[in-house]
């Protein structure tokens, strides 16, 4: 195994112990002993031990929209800060509304689901959705059936204090219909990278979100653009002039494109002609000077090291297409505030770049136009299948790594543009990746610490638990696009709590990269890139000359602490702390800047140690027994993540109620696999697994084989819940001179210590 803390960073697929090779990270092997994940419906109890709907708001919205703060951090309309446990939701999306009393029905309950959310510590969901006319409508009309289904969440959310962030336009899903007026794009195409320049295709939107925003809203008697449970607006999602797509544009959408290049270029020397001279005549076979058309380079050239005229005109073509997006941002926020009264919060999109390290934060400045940044970004191994997009099937391959052995890979790894919130609107651990219950663990720890706003859970469309079930209704197979099942959703309630009542503190800045725009243009190498492959000891020639840190920062400072830019600042106030304290290569770990939170990617574990949560996320296999202040934990299983909260605020050492959460393994019952060797793009293989059997419901969860100590001599009794948060049996405990331990029951999620 190569470790990741060297600069060869290859797929984590084999561990090698004591001498002994064991197998390969996320196999099943049937044998070890689960148990059935089949919960009853959720009654909501008044007496249930584990419920966070008190964290929530009575109604969301109640004291006005939320707002940013001076730190770039989210706060309530009446100033108190706001932590956001989020999730992506379609309940309710393709089967109508119908309030039900409680108990199994034959559709989704949007009331209950959002009881249910709010129950395990959710106050933020976002509705991904397509307003735009379905194939064959006209321009001027929408999906009234999504608008529908938009109005419907957010007034049952609303009643549940979970605010909504609103995203209604998906390019892939926004077909160009053949009377829409630009036909030379090809009847029925995507319409990516249109909605920041074409002037029909932006008229049609705009009137798609005054249909769904300043309409009222039946369900609530509101309209959207008035309702502060509306907390943000995505503008649209994954588009970017940026990305690979743009080289799918042609036709008339082409032209219109290339001649607003050409009115630019105009403005900023003077005529073509001077531009042209700018670039050393260096031209491309489409330029067409004399109509002011002039064509784009390719844009896998901005990737590759260019000098003089051709440079230049590649410096201008990236300005130009990040200009135009921002100006596309600015004006849809002009039409959201001016025209259609909205007073939430704005964020323009969410997407990535050809080339994260010199074009992300290109990206990122485009953004700027609006309050909100964002990106979605999953964590998952390699899965190679005919319908590898959207479901599991036998003879799929797959991987299946673990952030505590690959931390490179945190999905939260993220520079964030100083005093601006940042969310990360689709994310989850995909299955058929084997350690999900890391997940929460880890996204509720590095939110804390770096100061992330908002981790957007991917996906659900039951309004309760997930089953192991058809990818698509009908085909035989497993879907992979979910979270809630035991793994994720099960655990939950403890790092959302953790989370949310704020028991880890945020580090201060590890790195502030000041950035000029012209560097930016230019695409010279920031001194840190979100990239998994960013190397810092590689050849940094290119770095801004101006900048005050003239080398490379180790991508391990995400893990320190809070990574910052400035977009359009002064180079010479570039900071990067030294991180010698807190990282050691030799010894393969990382350590928050707070002193909360280590990572030990020798060991295969990260610990959290706070005064009111501890516990770890780990390969006991590697580390059997964890120390920490008040809490001891030792395990018998391969893997598994312990979290150990205060529910009244208190430390742990002197709490009335704590919470003490584990997540181990889960696959469907009767699922197999079998190692093989998983064949990469280019040709490369690595070891992986083939599905034999996708299984089928319910869920078998891992027995968990280990124990916990807690130091507090005032707790009394143990408690085992089931998975809705009731109390189901007493378990047995005992106080002893360590403290109260107890060995943790093998068929549940939770228990609480009182």
């Amino acid at each position: 195994m190569t470790n990741l803390f060297g600069r060869s960073r290859s797929l984590l697929i084999s561990i090698v112990l004591a001498g002994m090779t064991l197998p390969a990270c996320g196999q099943w092997t049937g044998a070890d002993p689960t148990w059935a994940f089949n919960p009853k419906p959720d009654d909501f109890r008044a007496d249930a031990l584990l419920d966070l709907r008190y964290l929530n708001e009575k109604v969301a919205g109640e004291s006005g929209y939320v707002k940013v703060d001076a730190n770039g951090d989210f706060i309530l309309g009446n100033g108190k800060p706001a932590r956001f446990w989020c999730v992506n939701s379609g309940v309710g999306r393709d089967k109508p509304f119908t309030a039900k009393p409680l108990g199994r029905k034959t559709e989704p309950d949007l009331a209950r689901h959002a009881r249910f959310l709010a129950k395990r510590g959710v106050n933020m969901n976002r509705l991904h959705a397509h307003v735009n006319p379905e194939p064959g409508k006209p321009m001027a009309s929408i999906t009234e059936s999504e608008r529908d289904w938009i109005w419907r969440s957010v007034a049952a959310m609303k009643k549940e204090g979970i605010y909504s962030t609103l995203s209604p336009y998906w390019a892939i899903q926004a077909k160009i219909g053949k009377d829409w007026g630009i036909p030379s794009h090809g009847a029925d195409q995507n319409a990516f990278g249109l909605l920041f320049f074409e002037p029909k295709l932006q008229k049609a939107y705009f009137g798609w979100l005054k249909a769904l925003m300043a309409e009222k809203n039946p369900y609530t008697g509101v309209p959207l653009a008035q309702d502060p449970a509306v907390a943000i607006f995505q503008i649209q999602n994954e588009d970017s002039l940026l990305f690979w797509t743009i080289g799918n544009l042609k036709g008339e959408p082409k032209q219109i494109l290339g001649k607003q290049f050409g009115t630019w270029l105009t403005k900023k020397y003077g005529s073509l002609a001077k531009a042209k001279t700018a670039w050393a005549n260096e031209g491309s076979a489409d330029d067409n000077f004399s109509t002011g058309m002039v064509d784009f380079l390719p844009l896998w050239e901005m990737k590759e090291k260019r000098e003089g005229g051709r440079k230049q005109r590649l410096d201008d073509q990236l300005q130009f297409w990040t200009e135009t997006m921002y100006n596309f941002n600015r004006a849809t926020a002009d039409y959201l505030r001016n025209e259609l009264g909205y007073k939430g919060l704005i964020n323009a999109g969410n997407w990535r770049t050809a080339d994260t390290t010199l074009l992300n934060d290109a990206e990122r400045w485009s953004y700027t136009a609006n309050d909100v940044d964002a990106v979605n970004r999953y964590y998952g191994g390699v899965h190679k299948g005919p319908n590898e997009g959207w479901a599991i099937v036998n003879g799929d391959k797959f991987t299946s790594p673990s952030v505590l052995l690959d931390p490179y890979q945190l999905p939260t790894n993220l520079k964030q543009t100083k005093g601006r919130p940042i969310i990360i609107t689709e994310s989850a651990w995909v299955f058929p990746q084997g350690y999900a219950s890391e997940g929460p663990f880890l996204i509720a720890a590095y939110q804390s610490l770096t100061g992330v706003d908002g981790f957007y859970w991917f996906a659900t469309g039951d309004d309760e638990w997930s089953e192991p079930t058809s990818a698509n209704g009908y085909m035989p197979s497993q879907s992979k696009w979910m979270f809630a099942n035991p793994d994720m959703l099960g655990t939950f309630p403890a790092a959302a709590l953790m989370y949310r009542q704020g028991y880890l503190r945020k580090g201060s800045p590890v790195v502030t990269e000041e950035r000029s725009l012209k560097d930016i243009w230019q695409r010279r190498r920031p001194i840190i890139a979100e990239e998994s492959g960013f190397d810092p000891n590689r050849d940094m020639g290119d770095v801004a000359p101006a900048s005050a840190v003239k080398t490379a920062v180790n991508p391990l400072a995400f893990l320190v602490g809070p990574v910052e830019t400035v977009l359009g600042g002064d180079p010479a106030k570039t900071k990067a702390l030294s991180l010698t304290p807190y990282v050691d290569m030799s010894a393969k770990t990382v350590k928050s800047i707070t002193g909360e939170v280590t990572l030990d990617n020798e060991k295969g574990f990260c610990a959290i140690d706070a005064p009111s949560a501890q516990g770890v996320s780990a390969f006991f296999n590697r580390k059997s027994l964890h120390r920490l202040t008040d809490v001891t934990i030792s395990s018998q299983n391969e893997y598994g993540t312990v979290l150990v909260v205060a529910m009244d605020g208190q430390p742990i050492k002197s709490s009335k109620k704590v919470l003490v959460q584990v997540g181990t393994k889960t696959r469907p019952t009767n699922w197999k696999e079998k190692p093989v060797q998983v064949a990469l793009d280019g040709g490369k293989t690595v070891p992986g697994f083939e599905v034999v059997d996708y299984g089928k419901a319910p869920w078998q969860v891992v027995k968990p084989n280990l124990t916990v100590i807690v130091k507090n001599a005032g707790l009394k009794k143990a408690t085992a819940l089931d998975a809705n948060g009731n109390a189901v049996k007493a378990v047995p405990a005992e106080k002893t001179s360590a403290g109260f331990r107890l060995k943790f029951p093998e068929d549940t999620l939770y228990v609480v210590l009182e």
